[in-house]
């Protein structure tokens, strides 16, 4: 039998290790099916990964790139975001607001990303028009012409694109609820009928409408509430928190969530407050509890009615007439009748003129003003902060009743140990242009700086005004009815609101984090709260048109463990291949070795 010689088929180096390895069909397959296997955990974990990567960020950065985003020009070029219009039809003009909003993240639990539109410049996108919508009570078909220069403002900043998707909100305020009923739907209905004419906004006739004091002050709450991050998930254990009841209902179970902040707004007219009734109410009486109905708001701002983490139940009271400069004047219209009363019955002549006037507690030292009705009346400045309050303390209606504020209204109960408030308008004025006391308020502080502000004359007040030591804002006429305004505010917080003296969770600001906050926002915040509910409804059926791709291992273990012992299993069975080949490749090799002298013999 010829013997075979397989020395032709060797390397000419007769030293070598192995053999080549030549992989079976069958091995292809199953390393085929390992790569596969792998391939599609990995792409899980991807995804998973792509998921979570927001809340695996650093917080504070993540806090710090948000504000800087916020600073930048709104890139209208960005198809994915989203846009909305609010007009705040108030009583000495109008003002058109547009925000903007990128698309939901997908947690039912998470409310819109609504901020402020910026233009390129970095300036909010807002206009304003003179004077209130209210002025055309009597000529309501020229109200298109009064709103189309916001509209067509609103129209140029918004793409094109996205006009027919974006909302329009036009909210009147004071002017317009003090109309008749006919005046109003006039003017409401002029709005209906051609804006959508001229203009291609998302835009229907319940768009248009005028909002109660109560709608407004509710806004405001949401709004500054918003901004602060109060709405957010409870993060961590510095997260500010308290237990809160979503229902009157006792029985139903607290929601743990960050606490809420109140506001405080004191205009010249008109004092609000607003904060979150975090408890079942108790009522001294029916009578109490049916005036309750009309000052408390209970609403969801989640986008799904089924959850109520997102549900608030807030108070809320305008009081007309206790604003800073109405209170002035109420107060003066009380001297003005007591003096010429006095001087008509008694014979005297108190503030007839500058030389006899009328001493005036609320007024610093000797400063001098007048009152001017039927007759000039002279008034001079004592200076007596504490006098002061005694006698503008009548002005607040208060009475022994408990839970309640000015003149008898119901206010719940306030847990000022588990509370805070922000103060704005003449809180601030008060605190902050003349007394340069900060945004924390201290009552004890407070109340010594204006006890020295009214004890100092004048002349010295004067002096610091020109030497430009109060705050830019601040003017002659700020200067002199700040003795007044100091008590007022006192009075109001601690007297008609009851704030404890030592109460230190009362910040008086201007802005919050660098940025004037509207009531517009709080709105359009609320009326939108629904729209994230469409894009969860279309990720839901894409995803049960390609659930294969989207599929999270955090909702399905089993797939996940499934796929991980696939891969397992078909790694080991490669190892064992691999070894079976390289036996097999020694055994040939040993083989070819033996045979190799018996072919160089032959």
């Amino acid at each position: 039998m010829a013997r075979v010689c397989f020395s032709c088929l060797l390397p000419a180096s007769r030293h070598f290790s192995a053999s080549p390895i030549i992989f079976t069909t069958r091995q292809k397959v199953a390393l085929a099916g390992a790569t596969v296997a792998f391939c599609l955990v990995f792409l899980l974990i991807f995804m998973e990964y792509q998921h979570w990567r927001p809340q695996l960020k650093d917080k504070e950065l993540e806090r710090y790139m948000a504000r800087i985003e916020d600073m930048e020009p709104t890139d209208t070029n960005d198809a994915a975001l989203n846009y909305g219009v609010a007009i705040d039809c108030g009583s000495s003009g109008s003002r058109v607001f547009v925000y903007f909003w990128p698309r939901h993240n997908g947690n039912p639990h998470d409310l819109l990303n609504i901020r402020q539109m910026k233009d390129k410049n970095r300036t909010p996108v807002v206009k304003k028009i003179k004077p209130g919508i209210s002025s055309l009570a009597s000529a309501p078909d020229k109200t298109m012409n009064y709103l189309r220069p916001l509209l067509h403002f609103a129209a140029d900043h918004v793409p094109v694109a996205k006009h027919k998707e974006t909302p329009l909100y036009i909210l009147c305020t004071a002017g317009m609820r003090l109309l008749l009923e006919s005046q109003r739907g006039a003017i409401l209905q002029e709005l209906c009928t051609n804006v959508p004419i001229e203009f291609d906004f998302l835009f229907s006739e319940s768009h248009a409408e005028v909002i109660s004091g109560k709608q407004e002050g509710v806004y405001a709450w949401i709004g500054i509430n918003f901004v602060l991050g109060r709405f957010n998930h409870i993060e961590d254990n510095n997260d500010t928190h308290d237990a809160v009841t979503v229902s009157s209902n006792p029985k139903k179970a607290s929601v743990i969530r960050k606490r809420t902040v109140g506001i405080l707004d004191m205009g010249g007219a008109s004092l609000q407050i607003a904060y979150e009734v975090a408890n079942p109410l108790v009522f001294a009486s029916p009578v109490q509890e049916e005036a309750a109905k009309g000052l408390l708001a209970e609403f969801n701002l989640g986008c799904d009615v089924h959850h109520t983490e997102h549900v608030y139940r807030v108070y809320v009271s305008t009081f007309l007439g206790y604003g800073g400069n109405y209170a002035r004047q109420r107060y003066e219209d009380l001297i003005f009748n007591n003096i010429t009363t006095a001087n008509r019955l008694l014979g005297q002549h108190i503030g007839i003129s500058a030389e006899r006037p009328y001493l005036d507690p609320c007024l610093s030292l000797e400063t001098a003003d007048t009152i001017q009705d039927e007759q000039i009346l002279h008034l001079k400045g004592v200076g007596d902060f504490d006098e002061c309050c005694k006698r503008i303390k009548p002005f607040l209606g208060k009475g022994n009743e408990t839970n309640t504020s000015f003149s008898g209204v119901y206010q719940p109960p306030i847990d000022f140990h588990n509370s805070e408030f922000y103060g704005f308008s003449e809180f601030h004025y008060c605190t902050e242009d003349v007394l340069r006391m900060g945004s924390q308020y201290d009552g004890v502080r407070y109340a010594k700086a204006a006890k020295d502000f009214c004890a100092t004359k004048w002349t010295t007040l004067k002096e610091r005004f020109d030497l430009n030591l109060f705050s830019s804002h601040a003017d002659l006429s700020r200067l002199k009815y700040q003795c007044f305004k100091s008590a007022w505010v006192y009075e109001v917080l601690h007297s008609g609101f009851d704030f404890p003296a030592d109460y230190s969770n009362l910040k008086t600001i201007k802005l919050v984090n660098d940025k004037e906050i509207q009531w517009t926002l709080g709105a359009i915040l609320y009326k939108t709260r629904f729209l994230p509910l469409w894009d969860l409804r279309k990720d839901a059926i894409k995803t049960s048109h390609s659930s294969w791709l989207r599929v999270s291992f955090v909702y399905n273990h089993y797939l996940f463990f499934a796929c991980f012992f696939v891969v397992l299993l078909a790694i080991i069975l490669y190892v064992l291949r691999l070894r079976r080949i390289h036996k097999r490749a020694q055994q040939e090799l040993q083989w070819l070795q033996e045979a190799e002298p018996m072919t160089e013999g032959s």
